[in-house]
């Protein structure tokens, strides 16, 4: 079974959005499907991803939050209908006794009156918003679609530059910005400031292997595709490979060396050489460190004659890391916070 077909099993079993971890970890349990690669999940998220790249509306799957997807109505999957997004779809029109109460409204509603000014989980948002007979649906997997359009309110606000109603305060916790202090600009840079200090240094005390795989969860969110780590190789060799698909036109295949070094240890010239000679056939190069590369080194990896190496120093890292919401998440659109347990950290920052 190939694994879009198992991810939509586990899905329909599940009824609800899973995290595309523990999608690998239940088909693999159930024999659906096997990986030889070292990052399962890895592959799962990027096979997912390239599907709703591919087909849009016409995909059984869709992205409800980082690494996170939800099967479409699955009696329209399983009668091979045209699917209709469970995170795009409009609210169903509410019964006169409940007028002018969508998915959003009633997201809101829940959170006034049992919130307490703290965040409450989607699932449990939903829950009591049935309850109530605020929310009346039809659709086969209310939750994800709940998180779906207030994840999707929250995005189209701040594109506009509005403040959003809603907070998303990571691991499905949502609140309401009105709950939220004002004129904080200048102690939310200073606290991420401290954040991205913090998140440099759990990389740098991450174990090799479980760096490459990190790094490997990264490119599949930036839209790589057959993402594989190829095996734990200290500071030797093509340490990940994958293909960049840019507009679901362009495929480049990529092979990736990562340096987890110290800020101070800067990327000389004769790494960058060495990727170069460890290309295989039509592939470009890119170099991730923690640190960050000297002048030769970006000399040679730029050479007009030779294959382009593409370089990302820690600082990029860091920010592509928080742009996706890998080892931190958003306790306010611009505050992050550290993820309890990444890297082997528990405390949270700024507390």
């Amino acid at each position: 079974m190939d694994v879009k077909t198992a991810a939509i099993q586990v899905l329909q079993q599940a009824g609800t959005a899973l995290h595309a971890k523990d999608i690998a970890e239940q088909i693999m349990a159930a024999g659906l499907w096997q990986s030889g690669g070292k990052t399962p999940d890895a592959t799962v998220s990027a096979r997912l991803y390239s599907d709703i790249k591919s087909n849009g509306d016409k995909s059984p799957f869709v992205k409800v939050g980082p690494q996170t997807c939800a099967l479409r109505d699955s009696t329209e999957i399983s009668s091979g209908a045209t699917p209709v997004s469970a995170a795009v779809q409009e609210a169903p029109k509410p019964s006169p006794a409940n007028a002018g109460f969508s998915f959003t409204d009633c997201a809101q509603k829940v959170l006034e009156e049992f919130g307490g000014k703290k965040p409450m989980h989607y699932k449990e948002i939903t829950e009591k918003a049935l309850k109530k007979g605020w929310l009346v649906t039809g659709g086969k997997t209310p939750e994800a679609t709940m998180y779906a359009q207030v994840i999707t309110e929250i995005k189209r606000q701040q594109k506009r530059g509005e403040r959003p109603r809603f907070v998303q305060h990571g691991r499905g916790y949502v609140g309401l910005s009105q709950w939220m202090g004002r004129g904080l600009a200048f102690q939310i840079e200073q606290h991420n400031h401290q954040v991205r200090k913090a998140l440099r240094e759990r990389l740098l005390a991450m174990r090799p292997g479980e760096f490459e795989e990190l790094i490997s969860q990264l490119l599949a969110e930036m839209g790589f595709e057959m993402v594989e780590v190829t095996k734990l190789s200290g500071d030797g060799g093509i340490d990940v490979r994958g293909t960049l698909v840019v507009g679901d036109v362009v495929r480049i295949k990529m092979a990736v060396q990562v340096k987890k070094w110290k800020l101070k240890n800067n990327i000389q010239a004769p790494v960058v050489q060495q990727v170069r000679g460890s290309l295989g056939a039509h592939e470009q190069g890119l170099i991730i460190t923690t640190s960050d590369f000297s002048p030769g080194a970006v000399k040679e990896a730029a050479q007009a004659d030779k294959t382009p190496i593409a370089l990302m120093n820690g600082d990029q890292l860091v920010m592509l890391l928080m742009e996706h919401g890998i080892g931190v998440h958003r306790s306010t659109p611009d505050l992050f916070e550290i993820d309890g347990g990444f890297g082997g950290g528990t405390e949270r920052l700024g507390k």
